[in-house]
């Protein structure tokens, strides 16, 4: 069976992520310099400080950087771009198709033990669109590249893991619904219902009950809550990334981030 939600997001210390070979990206890039157009996306309001079209374009400024992240099976060019440390967006036209295509996000290397965080918090606003099949989340890697935390929240599948996108997991019902093992979990300043799942690595994914475009999230505490169930001890947490899962996006869709941030204390 097919799911749409079949590998991870971001990469956890590499441009190119964990699934990709040199020569996928190579037969990519040679695919891109082929289809990509001329104008790729709309003009912005405000002109941007970095635009790429590039699969794994990449740009960094005042701790922040930013990945293009296009990987996925039957991808297609998409163009991301910057506008300040907090604000960026991408346009991406990915054809109606199963299977991740891209995880454009921007990320913030955290590199210190959880037990020595006193503050590790986010905050986001965006705008996205109504159609298409996405998911909007945070991609949080431990220092060793063994856990991927995932934190959706807004996505256009259901908070029970059914839908046309789905978390990773290690069971699935008979309709294709990924199964949570915990439901209707407080943490964080929201309610989540909780996945577990393999992709080389152990992946917990969090899909928050009701769906946002803005807020904030009390990561450690999320952090301290899976610690608490076994699933790790005393990790080194490493890049906490905010980006798109997309899907599919037929006709071209901009996906716009018009502020986010990460404390740390």
């Amino acid at each position: 069976m097919d799911f749409n939600r079949m590998n991870g997001a971001g990469s956890p210390g590499s441009p190119t992520g964990y699934d990709r070979t040199q020569e996928d990206h190579n037969l990519f890039r040679e695919a891109v310099s082929e289809t990509r157009p001329s104008s790729a996306a709309p003009a912005s309001a405000k002109a941007p400080i970095w635009r790429s079209s590039d699969p794994y374009g990449t740009f960094s400024r005042d701790g922040y950087s930013w990945n293009n992240d296009v990987w996925g099976a039957g991808a297609v060019p998409q163009t991301i771009s910057v506008h300040a440390v907090n604000q960026w967006g991408v346009w991406s036209n990915q054809p109606n198709t199963a299977g991740i295509k891209s995880y454009p996000h921007e990320a913030f290397n955290i590199g210190k033990p959880l037990s020595s965080i006193n503050t590790l918090r986010s905050s986001f606003n965006q705008d996205v669109p109504t159609s298409g099949a996405w998911d909007v989340a945070y991609d949080i890697w431990d220092s060793s590249n063994q856990h991927e935390i995932m934190l959706w929240t807004n996505y256009t599948g259901n908070s029970d893991g059914s839908g046309n996108v789905k978390p990773i997991s290690y069971h699935y019902a008979s309709s294709g619904a990924a199964i949570p093992v915990y439901r209707n979990i407080d943490s964080g300043g929201a309610t989540w219902n909780v996945f577990e799942g393999f992709n080389g690595h152990k992946v917990i994914s969090l899909l928050r009950t009701s769906k946002t475009n803005s807020g904030t999230v009390d990561i450690k505490s999320i952090l301290q809550w899976i610690k608490s169930k076994g699933y790790f001890d005393d990790i080194n947490v490493g890049s906490v990334q905010y980006g798109v899962e997309i899907t599919s996006s037929p006709g071209g869709m901009n996906f716009n981030f018009n502020d986010w941030t990460v404390t740390l204390k």
